[in-house]
């Protein structure tokens, strides 16, 4: 009866840590929140909502302003050991097209970052992103880019992030790249119904 009696409360004292889910989010300025508060950029939103709706999940955002894909993959090992998320987004690639870099070398990058959140048991989330038309075929091949690695590793892929306010001047900042505070809502509203399907 008391070994019963004790490894009842055994389980019962382990449930919260196990209930516990989390989110990674492996990001740059976009998903960092660069120019406004942590707390208004749209990671922090979804951990809000999550919150609200009595989620079990809860939210890493480890973005980080200036970010690229080599930058991520070189952060992610520790960042699965250490959380260890039921989902990872992976919302990274902008600063590769902005700087012009080898796309090839993007691909692999990102790629090696699903495969390892896969391995890890984690469901992906692939956010990709577009460049201004001034950058001509290599625009158009960047954003191919994010399809074909989404279609090869049969992983959920939101094509656009800004999509919702990348017609709106009044949604970003002065500097034309970031969104602003008021875009974030809108943000979050545009990922979730691609998020939502993996919190299972």
């Amino acid at each position: 009866m008391r070994l019963a009696l004790f490894l009842f409360v055994l389980l019962f004292s382990a449930l919260p840590a196990m209930a516990a889910k989390n989110i990674l989010v492996m990001g740059d300025s976009l998903s960092a929140g660069y120019g406004i508060r942590p707390e208004q950029a749209w990671p922090s939103l979804l951990a809000r909502r999550l919150t609200e709706q009595g989620s079990d999940y809860s939210v890493v955002n480890l973005s980080i302003s200036g970010e690229t894909s080599a930058g991520g993959l070189s952060r992610l090992t520790p960042a699965l050991q250490q959380h260890k998320p039921a989902v990872v987004i992976i919302a990274l690639g902008a600063n590769d097209g902005l700087r012009g870099l080898p796309l090839s070398q993007m691909q692999d990058n990102l790629g090696k970052m699903v495969d390892a959140s896969h391995r890890a048991g984690a469901r992906i989330l692939l956010v990709g992103m577009r460049l201004p038309p001034n950058y001509g075929i290599y625009a158009q091949q960047f954003q191919h880019s994010f399809d074909q690695l989404a279609q090869s590793r049969k992983t959920a892929l939101l094509p656009f992030l800004l999509e919702p306010v990348a017609a709106q001047n009044t949604l970003f900042q002065a500097d034309n790249l970031h969104p602003t505070a008021e875009a974030q809502p809108l943000l979050l509203n545009h990922l979730w119904p691609t998020l939502r399907p993996l919190l299972k």
